[in-house]
């Protein structure tokens, strides 16, 4: 169910959401109602700790009170002010935006989870299951009413840029050692593989890597380092080549 959802922002500027599968959003949910028995665990001792000390019967109105009013609080509290997520989201990664991609609004946590009961309740349940499955942006009923839609957040990609050849001298041009018998062919390509390699997708690098990088770094003696990115010794291999053989 993971899909992509492109958003165009007021700038003209498409930005792209990946949208959480059943999954994802079953494992955050589920971690939630387990802090939430905890909670009802610790108030419920609290309280008849506090009853017997007090004597007042108010006490069990109060519980009664929280048992309802908890759950709630929980998730919108979470989703209000703690930028879309519960600490089940913060855990598999998603967050609850607006449809339109921006930040959940304190109005919109609240209508989406007070028609929590809908998606729950044996009468609607499947209702809410189908919903998520049968529109273009997963959402159940809550979050058709409020307008939202729940996303993975992407991860962080690493970004490396290649030094430029006229810098003369790499950093870890003593790291891949004297590559004897190297040839013309292999630093053309491993030249163009550096200087193409930051716009290339996480798994064509990868596959070039493979099928590029180290066929000829292990024909030349180079070490792998295991805290050194690949892309970092193809880099000094060219410009200690390029040097040497006055192609800079």
């Amino acid at each position: 169910m993971d899909q992509d959802i492109a958003i165009l922002t007021p700038e003209k500027a498409i930005v792209t959401y990946r949208l959480a599968g059943l999954g994802s959003r079953m494992l955050a949910h589920l971690i939630d109602v387990i802090m939430l028995v905890a909670i009802f665990v610790l108030i419920t001792f609290m309280t008849a700790a506090l009853g017997i000390v007090l004597g007042s019967p108010l006490l069990i109105g109060f519980l009664l009170v929280g048992v309802f009013a908890i759950p709630f609080l929980y998730f919108i509290l979470q989703e209000a002010y703690l930028n879309g997520q519960t600490i089940g989201k913060k855990i598999t990664g998603c967050r609850v935006r607006m449809a339109d991609g921006t930040p959940i609004t304190p109005t919109a946590a609240v209508g989406r989870n007070l028609m929590r009961p809908a998606d729950l309740l044996p009468g609607t349940y499947l209702i809410g299951l189908i919903a998520v499955f049968t529109n273009a942006k997963s959402q159940r009923i809550g979050d058709l009413a409020a307008n939202t839609i729940v996303c993975l957040e992407r991860k962080p990609l690493q970004m490396y840029a290649v030094a430029p050849h006229k810098a003369g001298y790499h950093a870890l041009e003593s790291a891949v050692g004297d590559l004897p018998g190297m040839t013309m062919e292999e630093y053309v390509a491993l030249r163009r593989f550096a200087d193409r390699f930051p716009e290339l997708s996480t798994q064509t690098q990868a596959r070039l890597i493979a099928e590029v990088y180290a066929p000829i770094a292990d024909r030349r003696g180079v070490p792998h380092l295991p805290q050194v990115h690949p892309i970092y010794l193809a880099e000094a291999i060219v410009m200690k080549y390029g040097r040497e053989n006055g192609l800079l």
